[in-house]
């Protein structure tokens, strides 16, 4: 049975009664109208229904014959019963892809924030996806909310006017007849039914299935936020965690690492505080238990864990279960000679005299065959004809052998005369054996400026007294790392110096690309999948700040070659840091996916959002007011951004606890 509309005029309607009081209105025409006293003289106050009139028959003929002329009483299409909206007419005020949509007040609690919408178009037939960007707004009907009589209603408790909802809404794409979609080319008109979506369809639309759970979408009772680990259009498109302190990202790095390993990836955490080294053991916060327990999450700690710290460094992880702590050296021929001189921030001068030690190096591991080495001569040739200076040193190039170069140089410089014997200012072994053909050729170099020499020969000496480079303790195995399912904690709490754990990521970022260019290809020859490996640097301000970008150009460079390369060998990148204002637009230009914790300062925000167009002003505005735990997350594959409830960690944070 169709719908009866309100204002529909009944056949059977009775004829009215004319009043029994004669009116100024109804006075015959050859009879004096009676005065305005005589006529209200006999009217009773009380009696509303003696001032008026009743409504003319003719009238209300005139009114039906109208209404049938035009198409009869309005029906609503069955299509339609199921539209808890209409789209509103557009406004001076109006803005491209965005459209306003009004609704009954029974249905505000249907179009939450970033609700899901489909509009089908009246007129033209055309279907679209939207999304609620602003509201619901309840507003009254025909006032304006702040009209007299509404302030005094409310504030009096008088009574609630009749009211009805309010929403914005963004148009993502147009849905075509196949259930493809398309970019919108046209809008949806007046008047136009709009539907909710199921959580199920909200969740294909926008494209948020895989096998990394984040968290839950706000606005929605369980609509789940995953990305997917398996796919290379998403994390190798590397990453970026941004935040204030206390906005959630610890907690937000802690349960992405945990679903990393579940998912079958390697991840590797440069952790300069120390905040991590535990992971693999059950929070022990209340408030993250009785969080994991509202959402239904397993109470667990993570699997696989080793920690890592350098050799005559402490680490802050504790003996737990079966996690593995090893202590570690570096390879001083990992490091490029250039990125090197930056990192010990050595003038021009010192930058010359350093070079010319470098060279000397190069000529003297040859003539004395060290490398190439005879056995594996055409091999090493070929090495050294591809090798790259701008990415990594000469092999077996150590930093003893370097030093002893420039105190040979630094001997020449000053007014160091001729010895019996040099073999007693040679530290290295291979060097000590052919100490007089070392100095030999230093002396043939002609250096001079013994200052210069000096300052070169002091940095390298504060090298070496780290006792990290060249162990016997030897270097990280860089493919045990890169296994499926592994988790690895580099500790660096306890170097207390920026530079050097700067030394630490590039030489182990140098050699993690290395290792996963191989193992890409071979896998890929073999036909097989490609080992997947995730690299997060904490506080990547202090490894990639833009004053240290314009002061370490190859650095950057070579960070940018590992990224860039990583894209395509299942090698991404994430970085984390509370100052974001440090990272600069080079850095941003690295990153596709983006997780924006909590930003109180405006400014800081000002200057992401011309790095980061993925993202509308509508949820920027909210960033400065997003509660711990709250992120704005906008992910390759993702339809659009969306503001989520990231997930309660189960994985004990040293410092957050």
């Amino acid at each position: 049975m169709k719908p009866k509309p309100n204002n529909a005029i009944p056949a059977n309607l009775p004829v009215p009664q004319p009043a029994s009081k004669v009116t100024l209105d109804e006075a015959p025409l050859n009879q004096a109208a009676p005065s305005i006293d005589e006529a209200t003289s006999s009217l009773n106050p009380d009696n509303i229904a003696d001032f008026i009139s009743p409504i003319p028959v003719s009238a209300l003929e005139m009114l039906r014959k109208t209404g049938e002329e035009v198409g009869g009483a309005y029906e609503i299409p069955a299509d339609e019963l199921d539209a808890i909206g209409r789209t509103m007419f557009d406004s001076p005020q109006s803005q491209d892809n965005s459209i306003v949509v009004l609704m009954p007040s029974e249905y505000i609690s249907k179009l939450p924030s970033q609700a899901l919408v489909r509009i089908r178009s009246k007129g033209d037939n055309r279907t679209y996806a939207g999304i609620v960007t602003a509201g619901p707004f309840a507003e009254p009907d025909g006032l304006r909310a702040d009209a007299p009589i509404v302030v005094t209603t409310t504030v009096r408790g008088i009574f609630l006017p009749r009211f009805h909802g309010r929403v914005h809404v963004e148009v993502m794409h147009e849905i075509l007849a196949d259930g493809t979609t398309v970019p919108p080319r046209y809008r949806p008109l007046p008047n136009s039914p709009v539907y909710g979506m199921s959580e199920a369809e909200t969740a294909a639309t926008l494209k948020l299935t895989g096998d990394v759970r984040l968290g839950v979408a706000i606005g929605h009772d369980n609509l789940e936020v995953n990305l997917s680990a398996q796919s290379k259009a998403v994390l190798p498109r590397h990453t970026a965690i941004l935040g204030t302190t206390g906005g959630g990202k610890s907690t937000t790095v802690s349960g992405m690492i945990k679903r990393f390993q579940e998912a079958g990836l390697a991840t590797i955490l440069f952790d300069t505080e120390g905040e991590y080294t535990d992971i693999d053991q059950v929070t022990t916060s209340q408030t993250m238990l009785a969080a994991l327990k509202d959402r239904g999450l397993p109470v667990e700690g993570a699997k696989n864990v080793q920690v890592l710290h350098l050799v005559g460094r402490e680490t802050t992880a504790t003996e737990t279960g079966g996690k593995a702590i090893h202590s570690f050296g570096l390879r001083f021929d990992d490091l490029s000679p250039y990125m090197l001189m930056e990192i010990l921030d050595l003038n021009e001068a010192q930058q010359a005299r350093f070079l010319i030690a470098y060279d000397l190096c190069r000529r003297l591991l040859r003539d004395f065959s060290i490398f190439p080495r005879p056995q594996h001569k055409d091999a090493d040739q070929q090495m050294l004809y591809n090798l790259d200076d701008m990415e990594r040193g000469h092999p077996e190039l150590t930093l003893v052998r370097l030093y002893d170069a420039v105190v040979a140089l630094a001997h020449f410089a000053g007014d160091g005369g001729a010895q019996l014997s040099y073999s007693d200012k040679v530290r290295d072994h291979a060097f000590k054996e052919n100490a007089d053909k070392l100095y030999k050729n230093a002396k043939e170099a002609k250096p001079s400026n013994v200052a210069s020499w000096r300052v070169v020969q002091g940095k390298l000496g504060r090298l070496m007294r780290l006792k990290m480079f060249d162990t016997p303790e030897g270097v990280i195995q860089i493919e045990t790392l890169t296994c499926p399912g592994t988790i690895s904690i580099i500790d660096l709490s306890d170097t207390e110096s920026p530079e050097l754990n700067n030394i630490v990521i590039a030489t182990m970022l140098r050699s993690l690309q290395a290792t996963q260019e191989e193992a890409y290809t071979m896998a890929v020859a073999e036909g097989r999948t490609p080992p997947r490996v995730v690299v997060i640097i904490e506080e990547a301000h202090e490894f990639l700040a833009a004053n240290r970008i314009r002061q370490m150009p190859a650095l950057f460079q070579q960070i940018a070659r590992i990224a860039k390369r990583g894209r395509k060998r299942w090698l991404g990148l994430i970085f984390v840091t509370q100052l974001p204002q440090h990272l600069p637009s080079e850095v941003l230009g690295l990153t596709n996916n983006y997780i924006l914790h909590k930003i109180g300062d405006a400014n800081v925000i000002s200057e992401l959002k011309r790095s980061i167009g993925r993202i509308d002003d509508g949820l920027w505005n909210r960033v400065q007011g997003l509660a711990p735990g709250q992120a704005v997350v906008a992910i390759e594959g993702m339809s659009r951004p969306l503001i989520v409830s990231i997930d309660p960690s189960p994985c004990k944070l040293r410092l957050a606890e």
